[in-house]
């Protein structure tokens, strides 16, 4: 039988499409934040309902479920912005690099290479200054647009709470609309999108918490400046697939090297094989339990995630392509395969 779309573009649905492109355009300069709100309320209802156990109203217990799961991850963000500012204030109040440069005089030396140091650190220096001056710029920047920040916090925060308390009426609202033969593929597709994101949570954002925890501890041990900062960076190049904690302790083993201090340059770099190898067992074990998900569309999601969403898309990114997956697959399953 011969498909004719003037049966289903009848006059209410084409208004509810007109409605609804008309209110994706609202909607779409805060449209991170209300995904990134329906994504906290995820990790927000759990605790809310052991919360709820012991008081009598929702909402208070939506509310302290809320600020348990959110403002560390605010402090955590505002920590970093203040430990940032002070590395580079520091380094643009010291012009000289008289440490910098004497590790890269010494580094030199072993290097069969015919540079002059001299060149070399001066270029260095030039190019770290305007790295610092650009990224004091962006700061600067980034807190003069304070009402478009406040906006987008207070629509998160309500995201959130109304998320929680109202999720699962919004998501029967929308599988009223789904045909009667497509019901079982939308209920196989919501548990599909379960796992996912109990697999990136679990295996991907709790193993990086665990190593950013060990980074902290050890290099605070080992006496390193900004020992806990050093751990939060590594905390958070453990959620990159690829990366991992290496970039922070092979830097640190060259710096020690550098300025001869090779007893510890052994100790860090056996330490970070020991947060690899970490990484290794925690990984898998954690997200095995879920869907697996392949490396490549983490990576993806976390690298092109910024360039749309900004800092949020660290976390948007990978969650969008990782449902994408997901409903492709319930799809796959479902029609493709005939295992539905």
């Amino acid at each position: 039988m011969a498909f004719d779309i003037k049966e289903y573009l009848t006059p209410p649905v084409l208004l509810i499409i007109f409605l609804l492109v008309l209110s994706l355009m609202f909607i779409f300069p805060v449209l991170n934040m209300i995904i990134l709100g329906a994504v906290l309320a995820y990790i927000v209802k759990p605790v809310a309902c052991k919360i709820q156990t012991k008081l009598k109203y929702s909402s208070i217990s939506i509310l302290i479920g809320m600020v348990v799961v959110i403002i560390p991850l605010i402090l955590l963000f505002g920590y970093i912005t203040f430990e940032i500012s002070s590395v580079i204030s520091s380094m643009l109040a010291n012009s000289s690099y008289s440490g910098v440069n004497e590790s890269i005089s010494q580094m030199l030396t072993y290097l069969p290479l015919n540079i002059d140091s001299s060149s070399l650190t001066t270029s260095l220096n030039s190019y770290v200054k305007d790295i610092a001056t650009f990224i004091l710029n962006y700061s600067v920047s980034f807190f003069g647009k304070f009402a478009n920040i406040i906006l987008d916090l207070f629509i998160l925060v309500c995201s959130v709470f109304y998320f929680v308390r109202d999720g699962d009426k919004c998501l029967s609202f929308v599988k009223d609309f789904v045909p009667d033969n497509s019901k079982g593929f939308f209920d196989n597709t919501v548990e599909s999108v379960k796992d996912v994101l109990k697999s990136i949570f679990f295996g991907h954002f709790l193993t990086s918490v665990i190593i950013g925890i060990f980074g902290c501890i050890g290099y605070t041990i080992l006496g390193y400046p900004y020992g806990v900062f050093l751990g939060v960076i590594t905390g958070i190049l453990q959620l990159i697939p690829v990366f991992g904690p290496w970039p922070i302790y092979w830097a640190l083993f060259f710096i020690d090297i550098a300025s001869g201090n090779y007893p510890r340059a052994i100790t860090v770099l056996l330490f970070g094989f020991f947060l690899s190898s970490v990484d290794m067992y925690i990984r898998p074990a954690l997200s095995s339990h879920y869907a697996d998900i392949h490396p490549l569309i983490l990576l993806i999601g976390f690298l092109s995630g910024p360039l749309v969403y900004g800092v949020v898309g660290f976390i948007i990114g990978p969650l969008i392509l990782g449902i994408t997956y997901a409903v492709l697959d319930s799809y796959r399953k479902e029609y493709l395969l005939g295992d539905g």
